[in-house]
This record gives structure tokens, sequence and C-alpha cells, in this order.
């Protein structure tokens, strides 16, 4: 069993500062890299079965790869309150309605932590590859931001 260290920073108020966090730039780079590739063997794919696998492969990587670079940055931070970014709009939070979680689950025999912000309405629920930082870390700034 792993033992984890909670660093909580202690910096007073931080007025003026901004933190964001989105999903790392070489790896929606690379998602646009394999959506291209997948639609090139759309193209050459000789048979209509393996053209529609091949196919619906490409909507899909395409659609997370827009997603990736149109929700950047996914989660902003400041003075006021967090900014969530979606594919259409962003939600804003205010410190006073926001609940920071740090929610671990174990699936598989694997640990993986995610980020709660629970507002009054809504659950935002970021992954580390949603962030691109781990969740913890992500936590730990938040509540020093927070006033």
């Amino acid at each position: 069993m792993r033992t984890r260290s909670v660093v909580h920073i202690s910096c007073g108020t931080l007025d003026g500062v901004t933190r964001t966090w989105s999903t790392p730039a070489p790896l929606v780079a690379g998602a646009w890299v394999l959506a291209l590739l997948l639609a090139i063997a759309t193209v050459i794919a000789d048979d209509n079965p393996g053209r529609l696998l091949v196919g619906l492969a490409t909507l899909l990587v395409t659609y997370l790869a827009a997603f990736a670079t149109i929700a950047r940055p996914r989660l902003t931070a400041d003075a006021d309150g967090l900014a969530v970014r979606g594919f259409a709009s962003t939600t804003l939070l205010p410190w006073h309605e926001v609940k920071v979680k740090l929610q671990t689950t174990r699936r598989l025999g694997r640990e993986q932590q995610t980020l709660e912000l629970d507002a009054d309405d809504r659950l935002v629920v970021l992954t580390k590859l949603d962030l691109g930082a781990d969740p913890e870390e992500v936590a730990g700034v938040l509540h020093a931001l927070r006033p």
C-alpha cells in the first residue's frame, strides 16, 4: 500500500494570480496526427466493413482532438473563482459556490485520482488527462488560491 502525503500551500492572499490547466499540447498534436492517419486509412481501405470501422474510429479521434483543442485551458482559477471550459461554453464557478474534492477510485487493481468541483447544481470531474497535471497537486493549488 502506498502512502501519500498531501502538501497544503499556505501563501496568504494571491490577488492577481491566475492559474490554468489543460491537456498537454503534445498529446493534442498526437491526437490530430492519429486522426489524419486514420482518415488516410479510411480512404485507402479496400473493403466496405473495414472502411466503416476505420471511418468511425476517425470520427471518434477527430472529436476527441477537437475537444482537447477547443477546450483549452480546461480549468482556470483566480481570486474570483474557477472557470471550466467545455466544447461550446465556459462555466464560471465562484469560490463561495464550489467545493474542491480529491476523489480516489480503485478499478482493476489501479488507483486513479480525479478532481471534483462540486457546485450547487453541477458536478465537474477532471482527470489527469484533462488537467495535464496530478489532480492532487491541482487541488493543493486551488486550496491556496481560495480566498
